[in-house]
């Protein structure tokens, strides 16, 4: 089962370690702010990773449904 927004939004302190481990170059502010939101952690992975925003959002899908 696929988790929704409000969902990761409400255990985001739990994942945020694991998406720390995925995307270590995000600083733990920046997860902080991304809050779980997937636009904002999209544009964040964006920024650090020089990724198109398809790239980003595909693994922004990839991770929470492995989480």
């Amino acid at each position: 089962m696929t988790m929704n927004q409000d969902q990761i939004a409400g255990k985001w302190k739990q994942l945020k370690g694991e998406a720390k481990v995925m995307w270590g170059k995000l600083t733990d502010d920046e997860l902080d702010q991304a809050e779980g939101q997937a636009d904002k952690l999209a544009g964040l992975i964006q920024e650090r990773y020089g990724k198109t925003k398809e790239e980003a959002q595909a693994e922004i899908r990839k991770f929470f449904d492995r989480v």
